[in-house]
């Protein structure tokens, strides 16, 4: 069977009557710098009113100034958050470091949590905004915490000797609060704002197809200058000047961030779900596994329950021959009756439709890919934890005559400048370049954006590696600007990885599942998280000698071995490629029923006639 295809032609929410032909001639196909609008010629007030009024890139000021406000108001505080839990709740910092662990595990996994109401009941912008605003409400809480002295403990100086008073029940549970808030709003953002971006390009036609592309890197780019001003300006105010106008700040940031997304209400498309896809899929496995012991046919597919689509939301789907024991699922006994209608089954759960397993079977190919991006996030954890003990170790002065230092927790910068010079370069002019050559929208494809990203990774520990093997052998004199082409290669490779992975899931998740899309992200980081604090506990008590001597990853790296640790996560990530290249050669692109090519290798071949007429409803 084929495995390439057109791209999909998701419905959107809103239920319109079919455009006549005339309506359809007046819609115009904007050029690339349009971002995929195709916009009808009459006016719209609302982004509800009309099923094709995608208005692409006139909505990303909503959506990406809402993003970064929201980044710039919570990045710098909750990367700081250890200090204000020590220093101003006098907290010791075991309890402190553990609170802040179980409160980021908690704001990772509500991503899952709310990826589900977004698809099932809520909606995309329905959740972003109840996210939004929870959001301005829990700093808006922690600002309180820090301003008002009834809500936090009393000043300490640990210099006099005296123990400090630690948090009252009142203080603790008004801090608690304010975290139940960020972690609501943490839910509701984090899994839907990608995908309610990409929302507003239309996928049926060739600028809308780059637009969401470029989309997805240019989200990333202000994401990373914003996570840059926070971890600078934000935590200077903190920790230079005082935590009630460091805190306050970032409040009011978060507060401009509801405004400005509420704002762009007008302009937006909104995608209604339909249902829990959760229940659907449960249907599958059960039906499968009851009707396991049935015989399939050397023509499976012509004899699968396959009635007429009637989803607005979720494209048809093609049959694919991978996972075939699902395919009993919808093969039709004497016992599965259907209803009056012919259409439905009588027991949803004895009977389910060919569309109803092949987004089963969608879901069941991208998890080897996500276990990848698993191994990746692992690798650069490591680096990135292990760069700041480097960077102790090393001569951090700008120049031999100069007393300033540069941060050892501040070398992330280079990372995130990397990551934020490459971007417009890629997408400017790279992916055009590529395009020429290569007849795809994307210049390549997503999977093969990915392996390039995994693949430096792979260089990026072996020349951390070598240059923590430099630095055992010179010493603390060693030159901070050794350390900064590990972190620029670790940029590159978070352009490639990341933000690869990121527009994969959105494409290849079912349209019902986008939010769910976005929240995986941050499972994976979560787990790599966990992944990460094991690998570390294994190192170190693999490589303890018996005779007393330091481990691998000792306090002080002139007694440790980490460069062997980073040759030892090289090779991870070595492994990690050649599985991933196993999975990328096994997988086939989601695919619909009347397409035929896949829609990660789509041809340049369409003229605006046939991008306008592709917007005609199914």
């Amino acid at each position: 069977m084929d495995d390439a295809n057109k791209p999909q032609r998701p419905q959107q929410e809103e239920e319109q009557k079919p455009m006549s032909e005339d309506k359809t001639t007046m819609m115009k196909v904007l050029s690339e710098d349009g971002g995929g609008e195709a916009e009808p010629s009459w006016e719209s007030g609302d982004g509800d009113a009309a099923d094709h009024n995608h208005r692409g890139w006139k909505a990303m000021p909503y959506v990406i100034g809402n993003e970064t406000f929201e980044k710039l108001g919570t990045i710098g505080t909750l990367s700081n958050l250890l200090v204000y839990l020590t220093t101003i709740y006098h907290m010791p910092i075991v309890k402190a470091a553990t609170l802040l662990n179980v409160f980021s595990g908690t704001s990772n996994l509500a991503t899952v949590f709310g990826a589900y109401i977004s698809d099932t009941y809520l909606g995309r912008y329905t959740t972003i905004t109840v996210g939004t605003v929870s959001s301005f409400i829990g700093m808006l809480i922690l600002t309180l915490t820090a301003a008002l002295h009834s809500l936090h403990p009393p000043t300490c100086s640990s210099s006099k000797g005296k123990q400090c008073q630690g948090p009252t029940d009142t203080q603790l549970a008004a801090l608690l609060v304010s975290f139940f808030f960020l972690v609501v709003g943490a839910g509701g953002i984090r899994p839907c704002n990608l995908a309610f971006g990409a929302d507003q390009f239309d996928p049926r036609t060739a600028d809308g197809r780059r637009g969401i592309a470029s989309f997805f890197n240019w989200y990333y780019f202000t994401f990373t200058i914003a996570i840059m001003i926070s971890a600078t300006v934000i935590i200077y105010l903190q920790s230079n000047v005082n935590w009630a106008l460091g805190l306050a700040v970032p409040a009011a940031l978060m507060g401009l961030s509801c405004a400005v997304f509420i704002m762009g209400t007008r302009l937006y498309i909104r995608v209604r779900p339909e249902g829990s896809p959760f229940t659907s899929f449960a249907q599958v496995l059960i039906a499968a596994t009851r009707k396991r012991h049935l015989r399939q046919a050397l023509d499976t597919e012509a004899e699968l329950f396959d009635p007429p689509h009637r989803s607005k939301l979720v494209s048809k789907l093609a049959y694919t021959n991978q996972f075939t024991c699902l395919d009993k699922a919808a093969m039709r006994t004497p016992e599965d009756l259907l209803c009056a209608d012919g259409k439905t089954p009588v027991h949803l759960w004895r009977l389910c439709t060919v569309q109803q397993v092949e987004e089963v079977k969608c879901l069941a190919r991208i998890i080897p890919v996500w276990s990848a991006g698993i191994v990746y996030s692992v690798v650069l954890t490591q680096l990135g934890t292990y760069v700041v003990l480097q960077a102790a170790q090393t001569d951090r002065r700008i120049s031999n005559s100069s007393s300033f230092q540069i941060p050892q927790g501040s070398f992330i910068i280079f990372q995130m400048l990397a990551l934020t010079l490459w971007i417009p370069i890629y997408d400017r002019f790279v992916v055009p370049a590529l395009r020429r050559f290569t007849g795809r929208e994307g210049g390549i494809t997503l999977l093969q954006r990915i392996g390039v990203g995994l693949v430096l990774s792979v260089v990026t520990m072996l020349v951390s590696a070598a240059v923590e093997r430099r630095r055992r052998s010179i010493g603390s004199l060693m030159p901070w600007f050794w350390l900064v082409p590990q972190q620029l290669l670790a940029g590159l490779s978070e352009a490639f990885g990341a933000i690869g992975q990121i527009e994969f899931y959105y494409r290849q998740f079912p349209e019902n599942m986008r939010s769910v899309a976005g929240a995986v992200t941050f499972l994976g980081i979560a787990v790599a998280s966990y992944a990460s604090g094991l690998m570390v506990t294994v190192v170190h008590r693999a490589t303890r000698r018996r005779d007393g001597r330091p481990d691998w990853l000792a306090q002080d790296l002139d007694e440790g071995r980490v460069d062997l640790f980073y040759l030892v996560t090289a090779a991870l990530a070595a492994v990690n490629v050649v599985y991933f290249m196993a999975c990328a050669r096994w997988y086939r692109f989601k695919k619909s029923g009347d397409d035929a090519h896949a829609s990660d290798d789509v041809d340049l071949d369409e003229s605006p006639k046939k991008a306008a007429n592709n917007m005609t409803p199914v």
